[in-house]
């Protein structure tokens, strides 16, 4: 198994938690597992980085184990909920964030190699924290090779989003609600062209959350093009920046287009277009 070079990251307190965590699951015998993910496991994390983990609970005893309790034994807890995703969201009292995902352990590590292409774990050996049976260290061997995403149908599909959500924009900025465009093109079509622009430079480790060390990891002339489409929640702002985004996200296309053979519906970008630059 591969171990990272250093036992230390850039933040020791998350160190110091990540080892309280691994002496605590193997205290508790209704855990069959522990897996990490995120920063600490690609070596990225800081002093701003949280604690990402599943805890796989033995089958017979995952609907009374009570994750809440278990974790304020690792550090006292300032909140504690279920997030919209179902996991278990806190906040420790130095405010470092953690995201626990509460999995039976049978079916839950048997789903590990699935995610393949999506999570990356560099270091299985450190990723895994507690495996009672070795079935949780096979299946993150799974996960130590990088694997980018297919370029031609992912390409496809991320050009395909980009019109039908540009298209979804331009009727809302005509029918005048601002706020709800500009949340569409921030929040829906920005981290879609990040990703395109990603597989294009071939720049796909952040490929989950685009945004991320897009400073260090594109061209400054990528990074001019996405900032010149965000805006200010102001009407004239919003338009402007559509408009922009819209450009950009055809020159992306089009790249994808000469370098994969991908289809581009070009009449329908061109009306696109037309829709965003009338005035209502």
């Amino acid at each position: 198994m591969k171990s990272l070079h250093s036992a230390h990251s850039a933040s020791p307190a998350l160190d110091d938690r990540i080892a309280r965590l691994r002496r605590l699951a193997q205290a508790e015998p209704r855990l069959d597992g522990v897996l990490l993910y995120g920063s600490w496991t690609v070596g990225e994390a800081d002093a701003h980085s949280d604690i990402e983990a599943y805890l796989y609970v033995q089958d017979e005893h995952v609907d009374t184990f009570d994750g809440t309790a278990f974790l304020e034994q690792l550090a006292p807890l300032a909140l504690a909920y279920t997030n919209m995703y179902g996991v278990l969201a806190v906040v420790f009292d130095d405010l470092m964030r953690g995201e626990f995902h509460i999995a039976a352990a049978g079916p839950g590590i048997d789903e590990v190699p699935t995610w393949e292409g999506m999570v990356h774990l560099p270091y299985p050996g450190d990723a895994v924290l507690l495996d009672r049976t070795g079935r949780l260290t096979e299946a993150a061997r799974h996960l130590s090779a990088f694997r980018p995403p297919e370029p031609i149908g992912t390409a496809q599909r991320l050009a395909d989003e980009l019109a039908n959500w540009t298209l979804m924009l331009a009727h809302v900025l005509a029918r005048g609600e601002v706020a709800r465009s500009h949340a569409l093109l921030h929040t829906v079509i920005a981290p879609q062209q990040l990703q395109l622009c990603r597989l294009l430079r071939g720049s796909t480790s952040h490929w989950l959350t685009p945004s991320r060390a897009l400073e260090q990891d594109l061209p400054a002339t990528d990074r001019a093009r996405y900032t010149a489409t965000t805006a200010a929640a102001l009407e004239e702002d919003v338009r402007v920046a559509a408009r922009t985004s819209w450009r950009w996200s055809r020159d992306l296309a089009s790249e994808a287009a000469a370098r994969w053979g991908i289809r581009l519906p070009r009449e329908l970008h061109e009306r696109i277009g037309e829709l965003l630059d009338a005035r209502h």
